[in-house]
């Protein structure tokens, strides 16, 4: 699919938040507590977990992108668009979160927001944009971030691209905190019940989520 068709299924897509929003996937990190494997490629439930987010991302979005670094042609499969950091040292989830934004602002004008994910977060909740939406719109928040079991999950965001030169400037100032960006904004918080915001950073706790996955 080259850049015109996919630019053309976005406009047509008929939600307007849907339509409005980038969903984006947080996998530039570099694996450390899995021995420095590519994360995003690991498999669970006889799936990349990858493939596992897009499945739960893509349905609430109108376009969604990868945010990793390295050689892009080892996602080629998933059919994303791959945006690497735009700054040296892999700063961590905000760089990728600026990527997208800045990607969007020149490659997709119409879209408002970012709503960001890690690729270690296999269960997203269906109604995880509409939450977001809500909450941000009930507390006249410019962001909101997901949360359960009272922890606050602020890499799981949705956030306007208008934001994307403040946040340039904040990563310049050696900030890498995503909580400390969003209250340098303000935000408000989606709480759920349960945990379907749960990670995978070792390799036990990948064991136990594909014995969640089994049928």
């Amino acid at each position: 699919m080259d850049e015109r068709e996919r630019a053309e299924i976005v406009a047509k897509t008929a939600d307007p938040a849907k339509r409005g929003t980038l969903g984006v996937i947080l996998a530039g990190g570099e694996g450390r507590r899995m021995g420095g494997a590519d994360k995003a490629l690991l498999p669970l439930a006889g799936k990349p977990l990858l493939a596992h987010v897009v499945a739960r991302l893509g349905p609430l979005v109108g376009e969604a992108v990868l945010s990793a670094n390295g050689d892009p042609a080892r996602f080629a499969e998933f059919g994303l668009i791959v945006l690497a950091d735009p700054l040296p040292g892999r700063p961590g989830p905000l760089a990728g979160m600026l990527a997208a934004m800045l990607w969007a602002r020149t490659a997709r004008p119409a879209i408002r927001d970012i709503l960001s994910a890690p690729v270690d977060t296999p269960f997203l909740p269906p109604d995880l944009l509409a939450r977001l939406a809500a909450a941000r719109a009930a507390m006249r928040q410019p962001i909101a971030c997901a949360a359960s079991l009272g922890r606050e999950h602020p890499a799981i965001a949705l956030i306007p691209v208008t934001l994307a030169d403040d946040l340039a400037r904040w990563l310049a100032q050696g900030e890498r905190r995503v909580s400390g960006f969003l209250a340098r904004h303000g935000y408000a918080v989606a709480a759920y019940e349960g945990d379907p915001f749960r990670n995978i950073n070792t390799p036990e706790e990948l064991q136990n989520q594909a014995r969640d996955l089994a049928p």
